[in-house]
């Protein structure tokens, strides 16, 4: 993905200062869908979940989904 370095906690957050309008600039320029899924492209549905989870923190995005899933996606390894 992006070497963009993300700063995703437990916790929601804002950004702050110039990191705000840093974080705005990555954002897709609007919303489109193609085969059934958003954005044209994996790396831009990425980006903005990774924008996302900045914003509304780990504890309240497990609370989506099955909690089994969660834990099966962490505990395989990655390639």
């Amino acid at each position: 993905m992006d070497k963009i370095k993300w700063d995703i906690r437990r916790e929601s957050r804002a950004w702050e200062g110039t990191e705000a309008m840093e974080r705005y600039g990555l954002t897709p320029e609007r919303f489109e869908m193609h085969g059934g899924k958003l954005f044209w492209s994996e790396k831009d549905r990425l980006r903005l979940l990774a924008l996302l989870l900045e914003n509304v923190g780990i504890d309240k995005a497990i609370l989506l989904g099955d909690p089994l899933e969660w834990r099966k996606a962490i505990a395989e390894p990655r390639p």
